[in-house]
């Protein structure tokens, strides 16, 4: 049995567990406390990792928001962690720990989250996208997590898309230009409210554009959907499919699964199943 160390690291926090086999068995969370340093940042997630370890653990994998080196470990650009432009992660907390370390980003870490420990454990080939703030993607093939140059593939919100990207149709800033929020409009669309309905209807119309071009790009199995707007994936599913009617390789679609991710701290166990790639 694996003793696994997962760590999400987020804007704001850091949320790390302990994950045995397919359990998560223990778990904790931290403010990141960007504003006083990177190097604080560092040291919180030590003493986590500190924390979390037994003489057990075998690996640790970590998620972040940012653009990954995966070979070497070296993360840029952390939103909202100051200092951290440039972070040799992977050989700081191997010295430290003795332990080898995974890092990627978390649309990465979400599809191996899936592959390892949910849907995507019945297919060979899918795609993990989250429907959030942004719009990210991880691909597996042939039961293994793409392995790209630069950690940039999948990054389908950033495709150019109606004057702008993707992602501002498809992630919260949709909601966000029409004055409401994702929740809002499906709590009003289960009540029936014609205009959140039709809203809804909008937005599926949009992610038929998405899977469009996940189909074009990679012919996936299956694309399984994660992020806070999948949980409102039931309101505007009928509107998807109806605006897939025109794709040019209908059997593509018809043998296509589109899922939304059934598992709970998906982030932490995500990181956790980097260490498969062992």
């Amino acid at each position: 049995m694996k003793h696994l160390i997962g760590i999400d690291i987020g804007g704001t926090t850091i949320k790390g567990g302990l994950v045995k086999d397919r359990d998560l068995i223990k778990q904790t969370v931290r403010d990141t406390e960007a504003d006083k340093g990177g190097e604080i940042t560092l040291m919180i997630l030590e003493e986590i990792i500190d924390r979390l370890k037994t003489v057990e653990t075998t690996g640790i994998g970590i998620g972040v928001p940012s653009v990954v080196d995966s070979a070497q470990g070296i993360v840029y650009h952390v939103q909202n962690i100051r200092n951290w432009e440039e972070v040799h992660l992977k050989s700081i907390l191997e010295e430290k720990f003795g332990l080898p370390v995974f890092i990627n980003n978390d649309a990465n870490c979400f599809a191996m989250g899936e592959r390892i420990y949910g849907l995507g454990r019945q297919f060979e080939n899918f795609v993990g996208i989250t429907l959030g703030t942004g719009v990210g993607g991880g691909i597996i093939q042939r039961g293994r997590l793409l392995a790209d140059a630069n950690c940039g593939s999948g990054e389908y919100g950033e495709m150019p898309y109606h004057g702008g990207k993707l992602e501002e149709y498809c992630g919260s800033f949709f909601f966000t230009k029409k004055n409401t929020t994702g929740r809002e409009i499906a709590f009003k669309a289960e009540k029936g409210d014609q205009a959140a309905i039709e809203i809804m209807n909008e937005y599926g119309k949009h992610v038929a554009a998405l899977v469009k071009m996940v189909v074009l790009s990679v012919d996936p199995q299956a694309i399984i959907f994660g992020g806070a707007i999948s949980n409102s994936l039931h309101l505007f599913k009928e509107a998807m499919y109806r605006n897939l009617t025109d794709f040019p390789f209908p059997n593509s679609i018809k043998k296509l699964s589109i899922l939304k991710s059934e598992l709970q701290n998906i982030g932490i166990l995500g990181a956790a199943a980097l260490c498969y790639e062992l």
